[in-house]
């Protein structure tokens, strides 16, 4: 009997150790898959951390060039704001004297006779 007893202490110290290796039990083969579906998630976030990064990349150059875009606009609009108002200046100047007036009713007379004759022989 004490021989059995030795086996069966033997055998619940030595369970899951067979010749050569250990015997994998039921709750180290669930370790095992909840770790593989941790490194596949953890892959999959890294993969989404990678798009999102190039995607703010993105974003970030697009806004830049629309910045510089805006920029420029903004420059070119002052240029026309000070070509225009040296126009005007110079209209202000041909209306303040009576000679001026009828040049200028001829001139734009002249251009709506052109352009009414453009639009009849389109």
């Amino acid at each position: 009997m004490n021989s059995r007893r030795d086996r069966n202490a033997r055998a619940a110290l030595f369970d899951g150790i067979e010749e050569g290796g250990i015997r994998a039990s039921s709750s180290y083969a669930s370790h095992e898959i909840d770790e593989q579906e941790n490194d596949r998630a953890l892959d999959g976030l890294q993969d989404r951390v990678n798009l999102l990064k190039r995607l703010s990349g993105d974003i970030h150059e697009e806004v830049d060039s629309h910045n510089h875009m805006l920029d420029r606009m903004g420059n070119d609009m002052d240029a026309s704001r000070g070509v225009l108002s040296g126009t005007m200046d110079k209209f202000k100047m041909v209306f303040e004297t009576k000679s001026n007036r009828r040049m200028f009713t001829l001139v734009a007379s002249f251009v709506v006779i052109f352009l009414i004759i453009y639009y009849l022989t389109r």
